[in-house]
């Protein structure tokens, strides 16, 4: 609704008003390729082993859950551990209702005053921070969508930003930061008694090294995770933040109380004891990636450099040729960027019916190619 539309007698706070509710359209289609998710659902073994923890445990649905999430919470500092040969421990991890939960979080303890992230990059961040009373300021990006280190630190110096935020690989880029260059904003973070935020939602999908590894040097680092892309568990949410133990106390005076269940912290563990298999689809998703790429040139389009389970590419026409999709079955997303659009890496299936919608829809525009 906008601005307009609310009606009088609602007492909605004027600093909202004029927002738009977050979320991608849910429309039928035969490939769902907007929202990044992991095309493959869980294997049977796995859903059997999810219906045995839940059916253990519904017993106890009368009480409720470990609001400390203390068993999770170990679970997915020793993930983040054999993947990053890293030392954390439960006191450095915190689990939530999906990253945004984590992100809602960091704002009420830490915001108030300035937030700063590089645009375009996950829209959740400005969003969270108006609804929590936090001033946003968008930072600047190169044309080609990458990250100028210099140019971030002169911003986080100039606008004095208490929450810095940066995204890799980046949402709705696909870009990567190198790890030096993490190492190089937290430096300059420190300098102003400021947190940089790294949002790893897609870290799986990228040969870069986690910013975890940098944790125990770097006390104002907070790094981002989630369950939802290459754990393939979307449904469940469950993200999780990795910090210094003072941050990820800090966040207990903020948080909701019980706010992750017991289904959800039970279910989280089970996938965390299935991480091989399910993070065995990430290998066959960077592969289809790499195909797309070259299929999306075949036909013109020129392919921003990802690092994720998605690519951002040119278009003639947004509006056009997302519509033109749609009425074909595919359904991708229009990130609001003139000239481009988002495609998430689906199964084999649901990538060539997108290649061959799309050549179809080019032909109608401009001749079959870009």
């Amino acid at each position: 609704m906008s601005q307009k539309e609310w009606p009088s007698w609602l007492p909605l706070r004027a600093d909202i008003r004029g927002l738009s509710a977050y979320g991608a359209p849910q429309l039928p289609s035969l490939a769902q390729l907007n929202t990044n998710e992991n095309p493959y659902p869980p294997s049977k073994k796995l859903v059997d082993a999810i219906a045995r923890k839940v059916e253990e445990i519904a017993g106890s649905l009368n009480r409720y859950p470990d609001r400390d999430c203390i068993a999770l919470r170990k679970g997915l500092a020793a993930f983040l551990n054999s993947r990053s040969l890293t030392h954390l421990y439960e006191e450095n991890v915190w689990a939530a209702n999906g990253s945004n939960e984590i992100i809602q979080s960091l704002f009420l303890a830490f915001g108030g005053e300035s937030a700063l992230g590089f645009t375009p990059s996950y829209s959740m961040h400005p969003l969270i921070a108006q609804v929590t009373g936090t001033s946003w300021i968008n930072g600047v990006r190169n044309s080609d969508f990458s990250l100028d280190v210099e140019l971030a630190c002169h911003q986080i110096k100039t606008t004095k930003a208490k929450l810095i935020f940066v995204t890799t690989p980046n949402n709705p880029t696909g870009t990567s930061i190198p790890l030096r260059d993490i190492e190089t904003l937290v430096k300059t973070a420190a300098e102003l008694s400021s947190l940089l935020v790294v949002d790893e939602a897609y870290a799986e999908f990228s040969s870069e090294p986690s910013a975890v590894t940098l944790l125990d040097r770097y006390p104002n680092l907070l790094v981002i995770r989630t369950m939802s892309k290459a754990f393939a568990f979307a449904g469940a949410r469950v993200g999780y933040l990795a910090a210094n133990k003072e941050v990820i106390r800090a966040l207990a005076l903020v948080r909701l109380p019980y706010h992750l269940s017991a289904i959800t912290q039970a279910i989280a563990l089970v996938a965390l004891d299935h991480s091989e298999e399910l993070l065995a689809n990430v290998a066959t998703l960077i592969a289809d990636r790499e195909k797309m790429v070259v299929e999306l040139k075949a036909l013109g389009a020129e392919v921003i450099p990802s690092s994720a389970n998605f690519l951002l590419f040119t278009v003639p026409s947004s509006k056009e040729i997302w519509d033109s999709l749609l009425e074909q079955g595919v359904l991708v997303r229009d990130v609001g960027l003139s000239g481009y659009l988002r495609v998430t890496i689906g199964n084999a299936a649901e990538n060539q019916r997108f290649i061959d919608s799309l050549a179809t829809s080019l032909g109608k525009t401009q001749g079959g190619k870009i």
